[in-house]
């Protein structure tokens, strides 16, 4: 049997030490102290144990690709010791309709029982790439009201 992870440390102990200095570790101290988290498996962004994917066994993330779509990254439990094979994309295409896209999220981290925890976090982090890709609507020209109507009004008659 190989060895996996879990056999050699546990992922609490990893944690503990790396929890206050790693490479995806961003601190302000101009907003209070508070820390994020650049890690490619962090849904959240929040600098917390449930959330480190590069503490975790399982982990998911989910990224923008080409042509408006999604792309879902979870993390294999058994090939925890081999980095370049540990990692599963799954793309999802822009043509594809935003509910059927949540429903494979949701379908990838609940019901398979992979990280149900997750769930929400990976749907809402579909909606905001998904919401990031569309095109912004032109700002209407304003109207005029009050004395500028009446005047506009009266320039145009």
């Amino acid at each position: 049997m190989a060895p996996t992870t879990s056999n050699l440390v546990s992922a609490d102990l990893v944690w503990e030490i790396v929890r206050s200095n790693n490479a995806y570790l961003v601190k302000r101290k101009e907003s209070g102290g508070i820390q994020f988290s650049r890690d490619p498996l962090n849904l959240t962004n929040k600098h917390n144990r449930k959330h480190a994917g590069f503490v975790n066994e399982k982990a998911i993330g989910v990224q923008p690709a080409e042509k408006n779509g999604v792309k879902v990254i979870s993390k294999k439990e058994s090939a925890a010791l081999k980095p370049a094979q540990s990692s599963i994309e799954v793309t999802h295409n822009g043509g594809q309709s935003t509910r059927k896209i949540y429903k494979a999220v949701a379908n990838r981290t609940a019901k398979s029982g992979y990280r149900p925890d997750l769930r929400e976090a990976a749907v809402a982090r579909v909606s905001a790439v998904r919401k990031s890709q569309k095109e912004p609507k032109p700002t209407p020209e304003k109207k005029p009201r009050g004395a500028k109507a009446k005047k506009a009004a009266a320039t145009e008659s």
